[in-house]
């Protein structure tokens, strides 16, 4: 299987990961909407909604949970919303959650400084 994120999962292709157990990935966006944009990726591979079991959807949410600890603790942000897309709006056909802060100001950090700043 030719999928960039089932790479990822396997350390073929370097990530921010965040966090990181036996059934998911947390990593950072390298094309974040904004700062501190995170991927959460079920380490088998699931196409998407209709593929996946609710097992491993429970498992996502209780790493959703640490990953939106992590960035209210460290970034602070106004607000957060989690997105899951299918279909033709899914552009790698590997499910994934994304969670995403908001903020009140534009911050101009690169993903290498926001990772730092998440891990240490």
């Amino acid at each position: 299987m030719d999928c960039i994120f089932c790479k990822i999962i396997n350390n073929e292709i370097p990530s921010y990961t965040l966090y990181e157990d036996e059934n998911v990935k947390c990593i950072l966006d390298i094309n974040p909407i904004s700062k501190g944009h995170t991927l959460i990726m079920p380490k088998k591979h699931f196409k998407d909604i209709d593929d996946i079991d609710l097992d491993t959807l429970n498992k996502i949410n209780i790493s959703s949970k640490i990953i939106v600890n992590l960035l209210n603790e460290k970034l602070n942000p106004s607000g957060i919303k989690l997105v899951q897309n299918n279909g033709s709006l899914q552009e790698i056909k590997h499910y994934h959650l994304h969670i995403i802060p908001s903020y009140n100001k534009k911050d101009n950090m690169s993903v290498e400084q926001v990772f730092n700043l998440l891990t240490k």
